[in-house]
């Protein structure tokens, strides 16, 4: 159907060219009439795919967005301080060590000599940090705060947003539900399941206590962090 099609298409698109050179000038004028017609259409609905496949990925972050704040692992803070902007972002940028926020490098930060305790970045505009990992500290820390600020006469405000989950969590919550389903479908499918029901249950009370554990680990870090940027956007007016 599709090579008829385009053959279809192929005559058309010689047409003018043949009525042309035949002397028939309103045929000519037609088909290329009818040609730039479908040209137009073409163009239309591409253009709408493209605009469609560009708008998924930004919905579908704002909907996973949506999800984390209902269950407090997105958390947002403003602060009013006074400070001059320049001032304050000298002093902040004093306290913050240069590095990732990524998860693959915090185990190098026990090595780090530098008493500061945050990483990431600040700018003029605006920041991202998160805390640093010490040797001995059993306070997981899984929370990046990222923010802006601006000035406001005399006060400077910071407006910021607390994310405590990040993409390791996803592949940790992957490989958990494979690994879950994994052990279910093979009590499930094993001939006596009478007797497997105590390792089920066992199964299925262990796999809520790891995913309820690291909810809370997550849920904990970001309050920790709310509480910690407050105290430290107000000790560096003063510092």
């Amino acid at each position: 159907m599709s090579i008829i099609i385009g053959r279809q298409v192929h005559r058309k698109a010689l047409a003018p060219l043949s009525h042309f050179l035949s002397g028939d000038r309103n045929e000519a004028v037609k088909c290329g009439t009818f040609i730039i017609g479908f040209e137009n259409k073409f163009a239309r609905i591409k253009n709408s795919t493209f605009h469609s496949r560009k708008c998924c990925k930004p919905l579908t972050h704002i909907k996973v967005k949506e999800l984390l704040m209902k269950i407090k692992l997105i958390e947002h803070l403003t602060t009013d301080v006074e400070i001059q902007k320049t001032e304050f972002v000298s002093k902040f940028r004093d306290s913050v060590d240069e590095g990732s926020t990524g998860v693959f490098l915090d185990a190098f930060d026990i090595f780090s000599s530098s008493k500061n305790e945050y990483k990431g970045y600040v700018g003029n505009e605006n920041f991202k940090i998160k805390r640093k990992r010490k040797l001995f500290d059993m306070n997981m820390s899984t929370a990046v705060a990222s923010g802006i600020y601006h000035q406001n006469n005399e006060k400077l405000i910071i407006e910021t947003e607390i994310n405590g989950f990040n993409e390791m969590m996803i592949l940790f919550y992957l490989l958990a539900i494979v690994f879950y389903s994994i052990f279910i479908i093979t009590f499930l499918t094993v001939d006596n399941i009478q007797g497997n029901v105590p390792g089920l249950t066992f199964i299925l009370i262990h796999g809520a206590f790891l995913f309820g554990i690291s909810y809370f680990i997550m849920r904990r870090s970001v309050n920790r962090m709310k509480h910690e940027l407050e105290r430290e956007f107000f000790y560096l007016t003063k510092k």
